[in-house]
């Protein structure tokens, strides 16, 4: 018998769930971004790019999936001109906090570990983080997507605005797109 896909449960991550999160970011990309990125960008990105930003789970705006007590996704939002990138990503560190008056919040981090995706956990991610944004003033969201996150934030509205390469090393980069939706008639 199929589960539901209520059968997951949104929270608010903890600090107490960071070791437990970057395991599954480096998990989701390792597996999930394959058809995208090849192995030298996916590793150079892991430790690099990707990772879980300390600063959306301080301001409770980062979410644990969880099924069964097991956290199987993790993503969020922000109301920081961060775009993308976790902790250890140095360049990309903007903490200053937005102005929902006229700029956008930013969909920030979604990751699902592998055998989990296609279930309607990006999309319950998706909604939730526009609801919370929507919820504080926000009219205009956008987010950095990986080549593999195009298709699930597309079918929720945004479009794309530009292509970004993300310095890693030795002459890599990472493709990610920026997109964005608005709001303004809600």
């Amino acid at each position: 018998m199929n589960q539901s896909p209520a059968a997951f449960t949104i929270r608010v991550a903890k600090l107490d769930d960071l070791a437990v999160l970057q395991r599954l970011v480096a998990d989701s990309v390792w597996v999930l971004q394959a058809k995208d990125y090849t192995d030298a960008q996916r590793e150079a990105a892991i430790r690099l790019v990707y990772g879980v930003d300390t600063q959306l789970v301080r301001d409770g705006t980062y979410f644990a999936v969880e099924q069964d007590g097991q956290i199987v996704a993790c993503g969020g939002w922000s109301r920081r001109n961060t775009l993308f990138g976790g902790d250890q990503h140095r360049p990309s560190r903007e903490p200053e906090l937005l102005d929902p008056a006229g700029e956008p919040a930013r969909i920030r981090a979604f990751f699902v570990k592998p055998g989990w995706e296609r279930r309607g956990i990006g999309s319950a991610l998706v909604r939730a983080c526009e609801q919370a944004a929507l919820a504080e003033g926000f009219r205009q969201i956008e987010m950095a997507s990986t080549l593999t996150g195009v298709a699930l934030y597309s079918a929720h509205g945004y479009s794309e605005v530009e292509r970004i390469d993300v310095p890693l090393e030795h002459d890599l980069t990472l493709t990610v797109i920026r997109m964005a939706k608005s709001f303004m008639n809600s």
